[in-house]
């Protein structure tokens, strides 16, 4: 297979490499697919793909006509890909389902304590020899309600980790975990009496029409007024807008985020010589009880093993004529 990869991190390239073992040839570009960038595709096979790529319906017809056969994502969300316009150009579309949970789950609990405790905020006083400890207090999470929203893979390892910490631990999703609730006594609610309910309420959904501004106004009016939001899925799930308000007037006491609704183009690159004219990261930025990361929640050397050995992996099973499990239909 003649392989492309867009919008290649330096940090992932050497976990592809030997992934790969000499079997493919790989053609790494810093570039992000679009409509601007799909000619670059022109004889390749197979082209791999970000959460920042463009694969919408033109883009699809364009790879095709270019004699791409395969898109191998390296993540597991699909949004960013008409999965129909490929199905329909007999494009193969494949994902990495799961990762390392593990990763996600620790940096959605590392946001946590982060901002719980200040740590941003006690480091950037200890920086300038400030070790006035004033205004820095936060609680125990042992016996605090934590909701948690959506208990696949991810949510099921942060049930696990919080269940160490001592939280009772509400769920919200369309198909219950037993073992969950055998395990961690995990009790599953609506998102609504989830909302009432928790002191933390931590999102672990993939984006789609379902659950795109799943946190807005009508939902935030349920929550606790001191309640701590975690978003390390989708920047979408949230509606940026509504809980930026919500932060301001005291409805939502503190926020920590790895993704952004608008991110595309932002994330990933070193915008500090050329600073986006985006009000509401702007914003986020800017206030202290924000802590916002640029989408490196699954940045662990465990995660970007997995990530190359199954892109590769689904990649061998089309040049053996095999189909792979981790085919996208729909």
């Amino acid at each position: 297979m003649n392989i492309l990869v867009y919008s290649t991190r330096n940090f992932e390239k050497d976990y592809f490499i030997k992934a790969n073992n000499n079997k493919h040839s790989i053609t790494f570009i810093k570039d992000s697919l679009s409509i601007d960038t799909v000619y670059k595709a022109e004889g390749f096979d197979v082209v791999s793909l970000s959460p920042t790529d463009d694969a919408s319906t033109l883009t699809i017809e364009k790879l095709k006509n270019s004699g791409v056969d395969y898109i191998v994502l390296r993540c597991a969300g699909y949004d960013n890909v008409n999965i129909k316009a490929a199905v329909k150009s007999t494009i193969k579309v494949a994902n990495v389902p799961a990762y390392s949970p593990y990763a996600i789950a620790e940096f959605a609990t590392s946001l946590l304590l982060a901002i719980n405790r200040k740590l941003i905020i006690s480091n950037e006083r200890v920086s300038q020899y400030n070790f006035n400890i004033d205004e820095l207090t936060g609680f125990d999470l042992n016996n605090k309600t934590i909701g948690i929203v959506g208990t696949g893979k991810i949510g099921a390892v942060m049930a696990k980790i919080m269940n160490g910490f001592g939280c009772n631990i509400l769920g919200y999703d369309i198909e219950k975990n037993q073992c969950l609730i055998d395990t961690y006594n995990l009790q599953y609610v609506s998102l609504e009496e989830l909302c009432v309910k928790s002191d933390i309420i931590s999102l672990h959904v993939p984006l789609n029409q379902h659950t795109k501004y799943l946190i807005d106004n009508k939902l935030i009016k349920h929550m606790k007024k001191n309640v701590i939001l975690i978003n390390t899925s989708r920047g979408a799930v949230i509606n940026t807008e509504d809980v930026i308000n919500a932060l301001e007037n005291n409805n939502i006491s503190a926020l920590g985020m790895d993704v952004y609704e608008n991110e595309e183009g932002i994330f990933f690159n070193d915008l500090s010589s050329n600073i986006p004219d985006d009000v509401m990261l702007k914003k986020l930025i800017s206030m202290p009880n924000v802590i916002l990361s640029s989408h490196q929640a699954f940045l662990t050397e465990e995660a970007l093993t997995n990530i190359a050995e199954t892109t590769l992996y689904n990649i061998k099973c089309w040049s053996e004529n095999k189909e792979t499990e981790n085919l996208l239909t729909s």
